[in-house]
C-alpha cells in the first residue's frame, strides 16, 4: 500500500469529528451529583425549545461541543433591525442581509434518571455564562450579516453558530470569543 495513502488515512482517522462550537467552563456554587449543564436552541422569546447539548460535571467543570447544524426550525425567525434583541443591543439597529437566526442559552437541570438527556419532569433553570463582566452570547445565523446599533454595538456573525462576549457600558463592547477562554456559570441565586 502506497505510504502516503496510509498516512493520509491514519491522519482522518485521528482526527475528532469537529464541532461547531466548544464551550468549556466552570460552575460556581454547590451541585447535585445528577446536575447537568445543557446547551438549549431558544424561541426568540426565550424558551427552550431543544436540547442540542449537554455535559455532567467533573469537579464542576464542564464542556459543551455544540453541533455544526442549525436549530430547529420553531427556534428560529427571520433576524430583522425590528427583532433583535440580543445582549446588549439599542435602537436604533441594523442588519446587514437577509437571514434566518436563533439562539442558544445554558439551562442546568438534574438528570433524575441518568439518561444523560433533559426529560419533560425534569426542571430547568437558566444559568448566564460570564468571562469577567462580559456575557456569553451564543447566536446561528443562515448567511453571514453583520449587525449594528447604538452604543457602538456591532457583531460580523459568519453562518452557522457564533459565539460573542458582550459587556455592556457606557459603550458596548462585542467580542468574539475563543474557545481557549473558560467561561463561569453561577449556581447561586
Amino acid at each position: 500500500m502506497n505510504l502516503r495513502l496510509l498516512l493520509s488515512l491514519a491522519l482522518g482517522l485521528s482526527v475528532p469529528q469537529a464541532s461547531a462550537l466548544t464551550v468549556t467552563g466552570t460552575v460556581q456554587g454547590s451541585a447535585a451529583p445528577d446536575l447537568r449543564l445543557a446547551g438549549f436552541a431558544v424561541t426568540p422569546f426565550g424558551q427552550p425549545v431543544q436540547e442540542l447539548a449537554s455535559s455532567s460535571l467533573d469537579s464542576g467543570q464542564f464542556r459543551l461541543d455544540l453541533p455544526a447544524g442549525p436549530p430547529p426550525a420553531r427556534a428560529q425567525a427571520v433576524l430583522s433591525s425590528q427583532n433583535v434583541s440580543w445582549p446588549g443591543v439599542i435602537d436604533p439597529v441594523q442588519v446587514s442581509a437577509a437571514a434566518q437566526t436563533g439562539e442558544l442559552k445554558l439551562f442546568v437541570y438534574r438528570d433524575q434518571n441518568g439518561n444523560a438527556r433533559h426529560d419533560e419532569n425534569e426542571s430547568l433553570r437558566e444559568v448566564s455564562p460570564m468571562v469577567g463582566r462580559s456575557s456569553l452570547f451564543i447566536p446561528w445565523v443562515s448567511a453571514d450579516v453583520t449587525v449594528t446599533a447604538n452604543k457602538g454595538y456591532q457583531a460580523s456573525l459568519k453562518k452557522g453558530w457564533n459565539a460573542f462576549l458582550v459587556d455592556v457600558g457606557r459603550v458596548v463592547n462585542v467580542q468574539p470569543f475563543a474557545e481557549a477562554v473558560t467561561v463561569t456559570v453561577s449556581l447561586q441565586r
